[in-house]
């Protein structure tokens, strides 16, 4: 299993990818929460259609640094990001609790 580790987080956060177009396209539709995070990529923008619970977005560059944080409510269409390469959801509050802002570099083991 892949995980992603910050330098705030103490534990590593169990991390799922969606590397295939079917993966990207499902992402966290159909779920009702998520242990962890899904790492969509390569993605520059996400949707929260048809999603029964809000999420953080941290849309990442081709280094893992983040770009942008935003908290999506169900029913929202993301823009694309520039320079975003992936694109990395959790629940909303997740990404203030691990730490993750513009400038942090995000650490994927497994992936």
């Amino acid at each position: 299993m892949a995980t992603l580790t910050t330098p705030e987080t103490p534990e590593p956060i169990p991390l799922e990818l969606a590397e295939s177009a079917r993966a990207r396209r499902r992402g966290l539709l159909g779920r009702d929460g998520i242990e962890g995070a899904l790492l969509l990529t390569p993605a520059s923008a996400v949707h929260t259609v048809r999603m029964r619970f809000a999420i953080d977005v941290a849309y990442l560059d081709r280094t893992l640094r983040v770009l942008a944080v935003r908290t999506m409510r169900p029913g929202r269409v993301g823009l694309p990001r520039f320079r975003a390469r992936h694109v990395l959801e959790a629940e909303a509050g997740a990404m203030e609790r691990w730490g993750l802002r513009p400038g942090v570099r995000v650490t994927v083991r497994d992936f």
